[in-house]
């Protein structure tokens, strides 16, 4: 026994704490920090992912549909295992299972980013691969050379790596969401066990603060990332052709997965030096077991094995979905998290192709403009709360309000927008055949847009007719000539036309983050209604099942749904190899009318439940019926009456265990 070990022994007053409680891993404030810095990374990924999906469906030739469905499967396996977090609660070394599942989701990332390694090139039409290649697209009479180099790239696409492309971001989507369960629940358990009264409701603020905050820096992040060519690394500078504006842009979108998967590695490492049980901030309270046994004691699911535990959620379940109040506040939450989880997976492709915006620039709105915007509202609509001191009848009539405004605010987005541009065969008569570059023998395949002199798209200088091409010192083209295709001057610029109405971007970008700004009021009020309308102790159960139908009704189909109706306005796919890939051309004016109708009808969605919260309380108040919170003395269980120190749940879980 050593020196410094003598001294705190003889301490009476133990002014010399030992090493082990002044180490930072038995600080609540370290761990809140540690924590904080997680579920930044971790939401990082999600945001990332979200931003960067456009730009792997072009990569690899998915529809809409699909990259919906691959932005939403992270949700598969969170939805799964939730329910274990709600019986684990504190038997577990709930800091390890934090950095578990921190690494787990550092595994993840960079599968994500595996299918950049594993696959070749990215290839697109008129990328120069050889000498003999027709690499300027223009207008020939023979095209022998056709067959060979498709047969070669249509090899390529059909090797094993090619093949698992998909499946491997499905695996890497899939870990995501496993390895992002322990994070957040555990995280502010501990942190509400071993946090000072006082301070508790500080720490768990700054979480939300950042849990509001990670997704935008993912979409900050994407707008970085995705300004580099996707081969930057495999390719010279003076190798690649292509630039943003580019239909055919592909950015680095693997690059931002390597980033967040070095991130989690970081933050994951300092949960395994974390005691099960630290001391209570404070000192006032016993170092090792005071939490820990105060959460048993109060949690009836600690008595519970796993197997009474799984037999008895369906029956609590169900008994809290009773609630009218509870039901009606959770739908109209999965109407908003629906249209939430739709708008931040396409809306940046909606602003690149609606007004004629690069990728990079569109994820920046989303990330830099919208988010914070909603993150803004939805702290004031938690002081506003404050301030009125507003019960649950207020809470729900300023949900309503403010979902009302938002239908006067989101109705006028239907009107702006742009109409589709010309694209001679495609739009507006798409069965018309261009006769005048019929002897051309342009391949079906061929996009390369250019934008005749006259205003009219077309799918390649092929198309268009143009035999002649104009080039700068570095053999870029610059301008074709000669195209039969085109009227008037008969010339036509590399590179679409464009919509013709970018300077609609500003007003519609500052009316859907109005929109979401107003919107977000609502989010705090309605949870203090969720958290004020159903008893004490099936608080956390509540909060856990308003999750689980968030992932299962909204997170999870959200995507899809919108992925599925972006499909029904596309009216030219890719082809290549015989193969159908990612949209070229969308109806602009069907896209907007379809994308935000379905924005449209989840708002309505939710407004009408809001609505009936305001008409029930209504009623209750008629019939002088107190809210849950304040009832007292006796509670009707299945039609008897319970004192009021047996709650609802121990009475339920008593049964199940008998």
């Amino acid at each position: 026994m050593g020196a410094n070990d003598l001294n705190v022994i003889s301490d009476p007053a133990g002014s010399r704490p030992p090493a082990r409680r002044r180490s930072p891993f038995n600080n609540i404030k370290f761990f809140v920090f540690c924590h904080s810095l997680l579920q930044l990374a971790q939401l990082l990924v999600s945001g990332y992912m979200k931003s960067s999906i456009s730009t792997i469906e072009r990569r690899y030739g998915f529809s809409s549909q699909k990259s919906g469905l691959l932005a939403s499967f992270n949700e598969v396996g969170n939805t799964v295992l939730i329910i274990f977090v709600s019986f684990l609660g504190s038997r577990v070394h709930r800091p390890r299972f934090i950095g578990g599942g921190a690494l787990l989701a550092c595994l993840a990332s960079l599968l994500m980013a595996m299918p950049h390694f594993l696959s070749g090139q990215y290839t697109y039409t008129d990328h120069i691969s050889s000498s003999s290649d027709n690499s300027t697209g223009l207008c020939l009479s023979e095209r022998t050379f056709t067959t060979s180099s498709s047969n070669q790239s249509c090899s390529q696409k059909e090797s094993p790596a090619q093949q698992v492309v998909y499946p491997l971001l499905l695996l890497g989507q899939l870990l995501l969401g496993i390895g992002a369960v322990p994070i957040q629940p555990f995280g502010i358990s501990y942190i509400d066990d071993y946090a000072s009264k006082k301070n508790s409701p500080l720490y768990l603020g700054i979480l939300l603060a950042v849990t509001s905050i990670g997704p935008a820096f993912g979409f900050i992040t994407g707008s970085l990332m995705l300004r580099f060519y996707v081969d930057f690394d495999k390719l010279s500078k003076d190798e690649i052709n292509l630039d943003q504006k580019d239909l055919r842009w592909v950015g680095a979108w693997w690059l931002g997965f390597l980033v967040a998967s070095c991130l989690l590695f970081l933050t994951a490492l300092p949960y395994l030096f974390f005691p099960r049980n630290m001391p209570k901030e404070g000192g006032t309270d016993d170092v090792e077991s005071t939490p820990d046994c105060k959460q048993q004691l109060a949690d009836p699911f600690q008595e519970l094995s796993l197997l009474q535990f799984l037999k008895s959620f369906p029956h609590i379940a169900l008994r809290t979905l009773r609630s009218p109040i509870y039901l009606l506040v959770v739908l109209a939450q999965v109407n908003l998290a629906a249209l939430l989880a739709g708008l931040a997976t396409f809306m940046a492709k909606f602003i690149e192709r609606q007004f004629s915006q690069t990728v990079s620039f569109s994820t920046m709105m989303i990330g830099g403009v919208c988010i914070p915007l909603a993150v803004l509202g939805t702290v004031l609509g938690g002081v506003l709360m404050r301030r009125l001191n507003l019960s649950v009848s207020g809470a729900s009539k300023l949900c309503t309000t403010a979902i009302l405004l938002c239908v006067f605010s989101a109705t006028p987005l239907l009107l702006i927008g742009c109409p589709t541009q010309r694209v001679a065969g495609v739009f507006p008569h798409s069965s018309d055949a261009l006769s005048c570059s019929t002897s051309c023998q342009c391949p079906r395949e061929e996009f390369n847009p250019v934008c005749g002199s006259d205003g009219v798209e077309f799918r390649s200088p092929c198309h268009a007719g143009c035999i002649g091409m104009e080039t700068d010192t570095n053999n870029k083209a610059i301008n074709y000539t000669e195209c039969r295709c085109v009227s008037g001057l008969g010339f036509a610029s590399p590179g679409t036309c464009g919509s013709g109405c970018s300077h609609l971007l500003l007003p519609f970008m500052v009316l859907i983050g109005v929109t979401g700004f107003i919107a977000s009021f609502s989010q705090t009020p309605s949870y203090m209604m969720i958290l004020r309308t159903v008893p004490t102790e099936d608080k956390s159960f509540a909060v856990g099942v308003q999750y689980m139908l968030f992932r299962v009704l909204a997170f999870m189909p959200g995507p899809v749904l919108y992925g599925s109706v972006i499909d029904t306005t596309c009216i030219l796919w890719g082809k290549k190899c015989n193969k159908q890939t990612s949209c070229l051309y969308y109806n602009l004016n069907r896209f907007r009318h379809r994308f935000l109708g379905l924005q449209a009808v989840f708002v309505c969605g939710g407004l009408l439940c809001f609505l009936l919260t305001v008409v029930v309380l209504r009623r209750r108040a008629k019939h002088q019926e107190p809210e849950p919170e304040s009832k007292g003395g006796y509670e009707l269980v299945n039609g008897q009456k319970t004192p009021e120190n047996v709650s609802p749940k121990e009475q339920e879980l008593k049964g199940i265990k008998t």
